[in-house]
């Protein structure tokens, strides 16, 4: 029998480096194809969860991150064909310069990775301000880099007027330039805290992306874009397993969602709910009490940001410690462990109180104390599996636990960072909770989301006694 495949038209967009305008392109592409009635798949690739923030305001709904490193080629190829059984388009956008990844010496981890997995044509975004003819020496560059990658023509960001880009376009040549977008500092997207701010409509009000959408529609070669896309080669079709039904729900996990937290990857929630978990979004700063729920789940965001509030809510941090105490699975991340602490000091000095379940607080630095690719080995048994379980993950904090207590906390990770391969303890383990800097994805290892469903559902079963 021959295999079953799956044909999407799609492209990446990468970039010769960081700050070149990706996000803004990628974004202006979909509102533009948008308007003209396709409906488009966005992804991420890399472990940046900001960045999906805007592709969902663009698009309308969820769009998920593709990471090699984290996620592996499998994971990564049905992560794709699944999320865009009912697009027309798919748009990838690439991570930092488009051969940056895990490694200086490989594809690992990078954007150029995923498009040769994919087998997606690459259009390069170069940062116009302040260059003519030797835009034609960096994109022959990236073309002649990688001859298993296809770069295919380039897209000018921020260029000064039209003749501008007239001028880029000769000075390619026979290299298509598909367009361009005028710089616009008035229309810039917003500075985020810490460098990063989620894509709230205050942030990234409608009229901006519609702003956007009209200028890629003005000033970008669609139909050609598009022409291109529709040549990407049919992907392996592996059908992943159907969501359990309504009435076979193993368990009901809260997921705390709101503007202090919000960072999940969306690949981790499809996985519980396909394992029978059925998710149940709450508001640490508004509700008053958690839903009725097995377990929770409590994601990265901006604690910090919200502290006040967070504080306020007296009711919602007693019901947390409650169901700790009760012996209900909770399992944290960054913010998540953050707001687990006794309290959170902010950069000025404040302090709020917070759950108080790890006898620590978390406070807040002016720089950045841990950035990179992490490999984890838990140490003893916990909610996410035995003692010995591997899964991979991505830090990205400004806070430490002061003091760092992870001696007296517990630690049940061993904790092996890509870059330098250090190890260190992390993690916690307060009865059924388990806490940790870490964003995992659960794609490195499937098994920790069954054992965390598997865990809600031993905790719905002893409570219902």
């Amino acid at each position: 029998m021959a295999a079953s495949t799956h044909t999407i038209p799609r492209l990446v967009i990468g970039g010769v480096s960081s700050g070149v305008g990706k996000t803004t392109v990628t974004i202006a592409l979909a509102r533009a194809f948008g308007a003209r009635g396709l409906r488009v798949a966005l992804f991420k690739c890399g472990p940046d969860y900001l960045d999906p923030t805007y592709h969902a305001r663009a698009v309308g709904h969820a769009t998920q991150n593709l990471d090699g490193w984290m996620m592996g080629r499998e994971a990564v190829l049905a992560t794709v064909v699944e999320a865009t059984r009912a697009a027309d388009l798919a748009i990838i956008e690439g991570v930092m310069g488009l051969f940056d990844g895990a490694t200086p010496t490989g594809d690992e981890g990078s954007t150029a990775e995923i498009a040769k997995w994919l087998g997606a044509p690459v259009v390069l975004v170069v940062d116009a301000g302040g260059i003519a003819r030797s835009v034609a020496a960096l994109v022959d560059g990236f073309t002649r880099f990688d001859p298993g990658l296809a770069v295919v023509g380039t897209i000018a960001n921020r260029v000064g007027s039209r003749g501008h880009a007239d001028l880029l376009r000769k000075a390619l040549g026979a290299s298509p330039l598909f367009g361009a977008l005028p710089c616009e500092t008035e229309h810039a997207f917003a500075e985020r805290h810490l460098g990063l701010r989620t894509a709230d409509e205050e942030a990234l009000p409608d009229a901006l992306l519609d702003h956007w959408g009209a200028r890629a529609a003005e000033w970008i070669g669609l139909d050609a874009l598009l022409e291109r896309a529709r040549l990407a080669p049919p992907l392996p079709d592996e059908a992943a397993p159907p969501r359990s039904p309504a009435a076979d729900r193993r368990a009901r996990i809260g997921i705390a969602r709101d503007e202090a937290f919000h960072f999940y990857y969306v690949d981790n929630l499809r996985r519980l709910e396909a394992l029978g978990a059925e998710l149940v979004p709450f508001s640490p700063v508004h509700d008053p009490a958690l839903p009725d729920v097995d377990g929770l789940y409590l994601g990265g965001g901006y604690p910090e940001v919200h502290a006040p509030a967070l504080s306020a809510n007296a009711e919602m941090r007693g019901a947390i410690a409650g169901f700790a105490e009760r012996g209900g699975p909770i399992y944290a991340e960054c913010g998540g462990l953050m707001y687990l602490t006794r309290a959170i000091r902010t950069l000025d000095g404040a302090r709020h109180e917070m759950v108080g379940l790890l006898p620590t607080e978390a406070r807040m630095r002016e720089k950045l104390q841990a950035l990179g690719y992490v490999e984890v080995e838990t140490q003893a048994r916990t909610l996410l599996g035995g003692a010995g379980t591997r899964f991979r993950g991505h830090q990205f904090r400004y806070s430490e636990l002061d003091p760092p207590r992870w001696g007296e906390l517990e630690p049940v990770y061993a904790l092996r960072r890509r870059r330098g391969g250090e190890t260190s303890p992390e993690g916690c383990r307060v009865g059924n909770v388990v806490a940790s800097y870490v964003h995992a994805h659960w794609a490195s290892n499937p098994n920790v989301a069954e054992a965390f469903v598997d865990a809600c559902q031993r905790f719905r079963r002893g409570a219902s006694r």
